[in-house]
């Protein structure tokens, strides 16, 4: 039997897919939560309402999808190169000590040239620890994404020695943080007396990263260089491509992102680095990138859909008793359910034709069928 395939049919996969999982991921949490005793179609409203329902909703939301843009790039960059790479939220809580610890080694001008420094800071710390996987994975032959995970583990406990030990403010008693950031050295709002109220710019940044990520990848030399490896390495050395360093660089792009939405996260909502830190927000940009298939413009939008999961997860603990953390659930299933629907690519739209209705087509056209 042969088998043809439309032009339109990749495209139209790459949505039906990751909607189908999602939809499926959202009926198994409604199974879960029916096992325990509640209403799933109360659940699944409160999710809607929770994310999207109210201005507040739509502040609360926004504002976590903002670092799940950059951590998801952080996986996706890496991906677009063949790696796979989850080791983003080691590096944010890097970039995190690193926008915190800046203002220990040297004094910063507090306006907006020194929140640049601290920016820089938390996301060159962030390039130089994916890059060490994408490092050991050329040059050593370790798998990066154990490297990725272990090197993320090794940073949380890098964090929190600084945070508990040589960089603890004395003022912070039960929860040992660094100094806070000087007034001028932090990332304001974007117009606090709108509608957007607490949502930061980084929101914008996400947006712009994942907005030039694309257009990188799509329309220069190098992202073309560097998608070409990803789709097959050896055939990129065979034509000349520096494939060591098209891999290094993208580990580097992807940790510096990660770095930066630690850096925010200081700069922009705690004001110092603590334990409130790792949220595991590096881990959540793990399925939001693949969710979005590793395509950096898709990234906001999925990013702003589990930003809302995550902030409709107390709405569900007032309102049914059930643990803040049952999101963890539902991302849980979401990262099945998405992992599943991959198992469909290219099968989603294929026709079955019998090989003589194939022999007559390329009788009659002159070519063969694709």
């Amino acid at each position: 039997m042969a088998r043809i395939a439309r032009p339109w049919h990749a495209a139209a996969e790459s949505v039906l897919l990751p909607a189908g999982a999602l939809a499926a991921a959202l009926l198994m949490f409604g199974l879960f939560v029916w096992f325990g005793g509640q209403s799933p179609t109360q659940a699944w409203g409160l999710l809607f309402q929770g994310a999207f329902g109210d201005a507040f909703s739509w502040q609360n939301t926004l504002q976590r999808a903002a670092p799940l843009m950059l951590t998801a790039l952080a996986v996706a960059l890496p991906a677009r190169a063949g790696l796979t790479v989850i080791g983003g939220e080691g590096a944010l809580v890097l970039g995190a000590l690193g926008c915190a610890g800046l203002p220990y080694l040297a004094g910063l001008p507090p306006n907006a040239s020194g929140s640049a420094l601290v920016l820089l800071a938390g996301a060159l710390l962030g390039a130089a620890w994916v890059a060490l996987a994408g490092v050991l994975r050329q040059w050593r032959g370790v798998n990066e994404t154990i490297s990725s995970l272990l090197l993320g583990y090794i940073a949380i406990a890098l964090f929190k020695h600084f945070v508990e030990g040589p960089m603890r403010d004395p003022a912070s008693l039960n929860k040992p943080s660094t100094r806070p950031l000087l007034e001028g050295l932090r990332i304001g709002p974007i117009a606090p007396d709108s509608v957007l109220g607490d949502v930061h710019w980084g929101l914008v940044i996400g947006v712009l990263l994942c907005l030039a990520a694309g257009l990188w990848l799509s329309f220069t030399a190098s992202g073309f260089a560097l998608r070409v490896v990803g789709g097959n390495a050896r055939a990129a050395r065979l034509v000349g491509l520096p494939t060591q360093g098209l891999i290094v660089t993208a580990c580097a792009l992807g940790g510096a992102c990660a770095g930066l939405a630690g850096a925010l996260e200081v700069a922009a909502v705690h004001t110092a680095a603590n334990a409130a830190v790792i949220a595991g927000l590096g881990y959540t940009g793990i399925l939001v990138s693949f969710v979005a298939r590793h395509n950096p413009w898709a990234i906001p939008i999925v990013a702003v859909l589990f930003g809302g999961f995550g902030a409709a997860g107390s709405l569900l603990q007032r309102r049914m008793g059930l643990p803040d953390a049952s999101v963890l659930v539902l991302q849980g299933f979401a990262f099945v359910a998405i992992l599943a629907a991959e198992a469909l690519r290219g099968r989603l739209f294929q026709l079955e034709v019998p090989a003589l209705v194939k022999l007559r087509l390329v009788a009659h056209m002159g070519r063969a069928v694709p």
